[in-house]
């Protein structure tokens, strides 16, 4: 694919004087990557890191904001420095690039769609236990997203998005505390200590590479272009937008820590994995603090749940919009003030609307007659490849010429991807290891 780095629309834009000031006024992406990126399985981590170790990994939570912060910076700088989306990046390093694109978002979204499904019904069952089975809740959700993000344009779903992280914001720091955190143990957790316990290390990097998101954070950039921003002009916008996404998701994953040091540990309550674990945490709630804490909770567990699903079903939707578009040759080549309006055409043409379907319908299949083994252990190993090959083409194309040289990674930069990287790529490694592959022959 030709190189457009020395495109002219690009250089007015790239030294454009009127460059807009960092204000919280603008603030939206950020918190719609958020939401999006904590989901339950998130949370429950976050709890069970709490209640195993204690204090001990806050440190390592908060780490993990960091780490996310620099890919979803550097994702959001290539599509504000280039005009180009991140999928165009990768199409230029090659087809391979491509393929595995391809081959992520098709297997990935199919499991993905059963489990975001699930994950926002186990609160509706545990709030309404009398109205119908888990898997129809399931189904419930998985229309009401399809039907919300089909009809509503980014603005709108913004919105939403924001009134929802509100809702989880309120509910995580209120049970942050009531439970009344022990403030000096608090404070030294932020100390990187490793547990004096087998496979710590292991343990730390997965609390570490599990905070806030995986394919979200290619999805951001994306976002930033629905919002309107579209050139360098946005550059001080979008850092400033990228930090209180991360500062808020730090909020969500500290306040579930305290929960889990504080009610938990104390308590030696092993919380099982995913949205079960918080239905757990439900019942342990209400006997604490009674039935309207408990349902309290529930609310803020199907506000986390479901902008994890519309979140997944709207950028991942755009991703694959835009990757239609290239495979077919007939991306509009758009100026830079224009990045906008080709955002909104994604979202009203078939490829958006045909993954939108296929986040939904097919899923459905999967709920009632269970997971093939096979599907499952491709779903893993692409979702743990699809981080280490995040952070290793955005360094690629941040040191490149296909980037202006004032935007290019600093050393800063270079490092934390270069850290993000490596992390995921060992935790890759050992969800590859840990696959019982024996079930995929």
């Amino acid at each position: 694919m030709a190189d457009t780095t020395g495109d002219p629309t690009r250089t007015e834009a790239t030294t454009d004087p009127q460059s807009r000031q960092s204000s919280w006024r603008h603030i939206g992406p950020g918190i719609v990557v958020a939401a999006t990126g904590v989901g339950a399985g998130d949370l429950v981590a976050t709890l069970i890191a709490g209640s195993s170790f204690g204090y001990t990994l806050l440190w390592a939570a908060v780490a993990g904001c960091l780490v996310k912060i620099s890919l979803a910076e550097a994702a959001g700088r290539w599509h504000l420095s280039t005009g180009r989306t991140l999928f165009d990046g990768w199409a230029s390093l090659g087809r391979w690039a491509t393929w595995f694109f391809a081959g992520y978002v098709v297997i990935w979204g199919f499991v993905y769609g059963a489990a975001a499904m699930s994950a926002g019904a186990l609160p509706l069952q545990a709030l309404f236990p009398d109205v119908m089975d888990l898997k129809w809740w399931a189904v419930a959700c998985g229309l009401v997203g399809l039907v919300f993000v089909w009809f509503n344009r980014y603005a709108v779903f913004e919105k939403v998005m924001t009134v929802l992280v509100g809702v989880m914001f309120v509910v995580t720091v209120y049970l942050a505390v009531r439970v009344t955190p022990n403030l000096p143990d608090l404070l030294a957790g932020l100390l990187p200590v490793l547990p004096d316990e087998e496979d710590s290390v292991l343990n730390t990097l997965g609390l570490i590479g599990g905070v806030g998101g995986t394919i979200t954070l290619a999805a951001y950039g994306y976002w930033v272009n629905a919002k309107g921003w579209s050139d360098t002009g946005w550059m001080k916008v979008m850092r400033l937008d990228n930090r209180v996404a991360y500062a808020t998701t730090g909020v969500f994953v500290v306040a579930m820590l305290i929960v889990g040091a504080e009610l938990l540990h104390s308590a030696g309550i092993a919380l099982a994995g995913g949205g079960k674990g918080l239905i757990q945490l439900g019942g342990v709630l209400e006997a604490e603090y009674g039935a309207a804490t408990a349902k309290f909770f529930l609310i803020g567990f199907f506000a986390t749940s479901f902008t994890s699903l519309i979140g997944v079903w709207h950028g991942v939707s755009l991703m694959f919009a835009d990757f239609v578009a290239r495979y077919r040759g007939c991306r509009d080549r758009q100026e830079v003030t224009g990045e906008n309006a080709a955002a909104g055409r994604r979202e009203r043409s078939w490829p958006f609307r045909a993954y939108l379907l296929w986040l939904t319908f097919p899923p459905i299949v999967l709920l009632f007659q269970g997971r093939p083994f096979r599907l499952v252990i491709l779903y893993g190993v692409l979702g743990a490849a699809f981080l280490p090959f995040l952070a290793g083409t955005l360094l690629w194309l941040l040191n490149s010429s296909r980037t202006p040289r004032e935007w290019r990674n600093g050393a800063l930069s270079n490092a934390m991807l270069f850290i993000a990287g490596l992390l995921f790529l060992v935790l890759c490694v050992k969800q590859i290891w840990d696959q019982d592959w024996s079930a995929f022959f």
